[in-house]
């Protein structure tokens, strides 16, 4: 009697557990290592001046007498209350001067991302050139050019658009200098580049042959730039309009040499309030009434405008 063996069942396969490896303790703490000297930086040179003009901003007393922390937040609202024009005004000449900036600026970044050709490099240099000058030399450079005497003015007069322009408000008589008119050509020519750099950077990560899709779906030019260039470049504009404004909003510069003192923004009354009036307590709640509503104001632009890719 034979008897079949029957084969034996394959070995099943075991797998045996992966060592997981533990990343050495040093090695793990490198990111951070690597995060330190920024974090450092910002402590040291921004958050502990932050702290330190909190406190300062609710302090009393006097420059003989010393000042101490008496919690006198008060002084918010009696600042704000004897310095609310300054804040409007400085709201509405930087918001003018991002708008014209953003009419000039878009313009020449499209040239520059789509028609220089060749001569990129060379209308890019033009526009960081301003750069390589001092922000003081170039504002008393533009207190020449609008003298009463200079051709600006001479040629306003003779196409009588001073006439225009001083019904409107923004000049006085025939002279520019010391006017409103003044102040935002300042901060505009100024600012101008803050603008250009982020938009040109959009513009050139367009793919052209978007363009050459919507011209072969028989789009006009028009509604090329309305429906695929402005849309994509929206990044830029955010950027743009941010650099600019922001800025713009808190400096004093331009209307200290350019304008009069019915043009003194904001930042004039802090720095009088700092080095002149040595009013410390009043100028350190100036300096936070600004910082709050200027990020308020970004905050709503950002959610407004639809996009967080800023750059």
């Amino acid at each position: 009697m034979t008897t079949t063996e029957t084969p034996a069942p394959a070995e099943e396969q075991t797998t045996a557990p992966l060592e997981v490896r533990k990343t050495p303790a040093r090695k793990r703490l490198v990111p951070y290592w690597l995060l330190l000297p920024g974090i450092l930086w910002l402590i040291v040179f921004f958050a502990a001046p932050l702290v330190y003009q909190a406190s300062t901003s609710i302090q009393t007393g006097s420059l003989e007498e010393g000042f101490k922390v008496t919690w006198h937040f008060a002084t918010y609202w009696d600042a704000l209350g004897e310095y609310w024009p300054q804040f409007v005004r400085s709201v509405g000449y930087a918001a003018i001067a991002t708008a014209l900036c953003l009419l000039l600026g878009y313009p020449l970044a499209y040239l520059i991302a789509f028609k220089a050709g060749r001569w990129r490099n060379v209308v890019m240099i033009l526009v960081i050139a301003p750069f390589f000058t001092s922000f003081l030399i170039r504002t008393l450079a533009w207190k020449t050019i609008l003298a009463d005497g200079g051709p600006v003015v001479a040629a306003l007069n003779s196409l009588h658009l001073l006439d225009v322009t001083s019904a409107l408000g923004i000049t006085e008589g025939h002279r520019v200098l010391a006017t409103p008119l003044a102040v935002v050509c300042g901060l505009t020519y100024n600012f101008l580049p803050f603008m250009v750099l982020p938009l040109y950077t959009s513009l050139e990560r367009i793919d052209p042959r978007l363009h050459e899709a919507a011209g072969d779906l028989y789009a006009r030019p028009a509604t090329t730039f309305r429906r695929v260039t402005f849309p994509l470049s929206m990044p830029g504009v955010v950027a743009g309009t941010l650099l600019t404004f922001i800025p713009a909003a808190g400096d004093y510069i331009n209307a200290e040499l350019l304008g009069s003192t019915d043009q003194k923004m904001i930042g004039n009354v802090i720095q009088s309030q700092f080095l002149r009036v040595l009013d410390y307590p009043t100028a350190a709640a100036l300096s936070f009434i600004l910082m709050a509503a200027i990020l308020a104001m970004v905050t709503i632009y950002i959610r407004k405008s639809g996009t967080e890719d800023l750059v």
